[in-house]
């Protein structure tokens, strides 16, 4: 992490190491993918509307529709996309 990111870029950061080492404790209990994902997945959807209106809340789904449906997110397997969608 560089020192002149923002705080919002170091929260993000942090965040996505914070998830990283969950998902690799998650993997060391021999749970599946689809169930690590899934759970991550909802739980995020959960927080964000909690925190969020609903219309921002699809949007940001719309936007990670259109992500997959591009080839972005598959075009990096086996690359960290915690923060991206």
């Amino acid at each position: 992490m560089s020192e002149n990111q923002s705080p919002p870029e170091q929260e993000l950061s942090h965040a996505g190491s914070v998830v990283d080492k969950a998902i690799e404790y998650m993997m060391g209990q021999n749970l599946s993918e689809l169930a690590i994902a899934s759970a991550l997945l909802g739980g995020a959807v959960g927080l964000l509307t909690r925190a969020l209106p609903d219309d921002v809340v699809v949007q940001i789904l719309h936007n990670a529709i259109e992500s997959i449906e591009s080839g972005e997110m598959s075009s990096a397997k086996g690359q960290d996309h915690a923060g991206e969608a």
